[in-house]
């Protein structure tokens, strides 16, 4: 695409995707694609087990039923609740993946967005495959303009810039050219919203974000479609996203239309090991290496023991700082499992004393366990003047013992970044695991085909169907 530097950042990124098709996308994209949707549709089922779920589906069928399907499910919702509730199932668990430049979960809102306007417009499985790509290409250029201010100023990037990506990818799956797309954007950015307040008492709103991001994206493409307007410089405007979101913040606006069709940000989204904030992901990998590399056990003979820990340093940049140990009660004593996603002395203590952190160190037994807590006391926090945040999240654990002795470990790039990433195969493994959590292994398989699948010759609804519970 030949970039016009006059022309406002929302036409520009509207030029790229209403030219954009299937055929314009390399093949390591797609196929990498296909394997974030089979990351994104696991955690879906995942998520089935857990009670927030039935909570947002019970608040959903308040407003009636639909012909949507719905992740992991057996419901059918209008289109707009379906990517409600399929936003709040892949991103439930915090397990989901993160574009790291930009701090946002791309596919969390891209998914549901494409999803439900694909099944809407009997659309191909090749057509999903592609809006979703575009989903993920806009969101993450608009949390990379923001240099990581988001999350400082106390906004949640998947809500704000989800709601972005969303809009573009239901609107080229409705129908939109890049004059309809350009709306969409300006009409979306009055929707754009998600805010940080959860972290104060461990709400579940964060859980919504997305889905309510896809949701508006929706909601603006239909608008854009059926006539409305919307401000044309919705980025770089005097009260456009980032003079508002980010007031005098470090920002570069014309980030989000950078690179758009030679540059595929989609390779850069980091797939969880963790089932936790990813800040704190190189945290969790030093403690485990720490462990593994000094014998360090909770009760086992001639190794180091937990009592012999005197205290735990962990450094780490100020941003993610406000996210994962403030407020400090909350950090060093988690009140619920979603406190504990977001502690960074829950998880390296848990890591230290149990080797691991899965879903199962989430469950109130594990939350309770005295020998963590007493060792998540002796978890001090310092600022990480090394920190590649936000390029990396970072993350260094020294460990004093009683003995005089210190031992450290520093994850300067924390795994499953685009210079880490998780492979294809791996990304299977995790997504067998995520279903046994809650289905049987032939729906396993039958989902893990269909999502592999995907844009090879079934529909947007017939792989929808597949995807069921």
């Amino acid at each position: 695409m030949t970039e016009q530097p006059g022309t406002p950042l929302a036409a520009r990124v509207a030029a790229f995707a209403a030219e954009t098709t299937a055929q314009n996308i390399p093949g390591e994209v797609l196929e990498r694609a296909r394997h974030l949707v089979l990351d994104s549709v696991g955690l879906a089922f995942a998520s089935t087990a857990y009670p927030f779920s039935t909570t947002a589906r019970d608040a959903l069928t308040t407003f009636g039923t639909g012909d949507c399907p719905v992740l992991g499910t057996k419901d059918l919702l209008s289109p707009r609740d379906a990517a409600v509730l399929n936003g709040v199932l892949v991103h439930g668990l915090d397990f989901d993946d993160t574009h790291i430049p930009a701090v946002t979960h791309v596919s969390a809102a891209a998914l549901p967005a494409a999803l439900s306007a694909a099944v809407a417009t009997d659309a191909t499985g090749l057509d999903l495959l592609t809006a979703y790509i575009l989903g993920i290409e806009v969101s993450a250029r608009i949390g990379i303009a923001a240099h990581g201010a988001f999350h400082d100023i106390g906004f949640h990037p998947t809500g704000v810039a989800g709601a972005f990506g969303s809009a573009v990818a239901a609107g080229k799956l409705i129908g939109l050219d890049a004059a309809g797309l350009t709306i969409a954007q300006g009409v979306v950015g009055s929707m754009a919203s998600g805010l940080l307040e959860f972290l104060e008492d461990g709400a579940w709103t964060k859980r919504l974000h997305p889905g309510w991001a896809a949701m508006s994206g929706l909601t603006a493409a239909t608008f854009a479609q059926a006539g409305w307007t919307g401000p044309a410089a919705v980025y770089e405007g005097r009260f456009g996203l980032f003079n508002t979101h980010l007031a005098d913040r470090e920002r570069r606006p014309e980030a989000v239309a950078e690179g758009l069709g030679t540059h595929w940000e989609l390779l850069r989204t980091a797939v969880k090991p963790y089932p936790v904030c990813h800040f704190i992901h190189a945290f969790a990998d030093s403690a485990r290496i720490l462990r593994e590399g000094n014998a360090l056990r909770h009760g086992s003979t001639g190794a180091i023991q937990l009592g012999d820990i005197e205290s735990v340093r962990c450094a780490i940049h100020p941003t993610p700082r406000k996210v994962v140990c403030e407020p400090e009660p909350n950090k060093w004593a988690p009140r619920s499992e979603y406190d504990a996603k977001f502690s960074l002395p829950y998880v390296v203590a848990t890591v230290l004393a149990r080797g691991r952190f899965t879903l199962a160190e989430l469950d109130d037994a594990a939350l309770a366990d005295p020998d963590v807590l007493a060792l998540a006391r002796k978890v001090e926090v310092v600022d990480d003047a090394d920190s590649a945040y936000p390029a990396a999240y970072s993350g260094a654990v020294e460990i004093r013992l009683t003995d005089g002795r210190t031992i450290s470990h520093r994850e300067q790039v924390n795994r499953g970044h685009d210079e880490r990433p998780l492979t294809n195969a791996e990304i299977v493994e995790k997504f067998t695991d995520s279903m046994a959590l809650a289905t049987d292994t032939a729906t396993a398989e039958r989902v893990r085909s269909a999502v592999l699948g995907l844009g090879t010759g079934a529909s947007a609804r017939e792989f929808a169907e597949a995807c069921r519970g």
